[in-house]
């Protein structure tokens, strides 16, 4: 859906950029991360664990909201979330 204008304090209210981090020692590919991701970040890669697992990857990380669901979701604490900026509403002045 497109809006026909935008808010004014959009840039301070939007989402700060996320960095997503895969431990790929952990991750043993059950893709429940993938399923509960509200943008379809998470995607199965080729690339395989010296486990045998195949491993999850973020196909495109600028679409993360920074949510948490698949750090949340792990079984195995395999992913970490980290905000790379900050999003600060500027004080009022009277």
């Amino acid at each position: 859906m497109k809006y026909w204008r935008k808010p004014f304090d959009q840039a301070v209210k939007s989402a700060a950029p996320v960095h997503l981090e895969i431990d790929k020692e952990r991750c043993k590919g059950c893709g429940y991360c993938i399923e509960y991701c509200p943008r379809e970040v998470l995607k199965k890669s080729d690339e395989i664990s010296s486990k045998g697992y195949t491993l999850v990857h973020a196909e495109d990380e600028s679409k993360c909201i920074g949510c948490g669901f698949c750090e949340a979701i792990c079984p195995e604490y395999a992913i970490k979330i980290h905000t790379t900026g900050k999003t600060e509403i500027p004080a009022t002045t009277s």
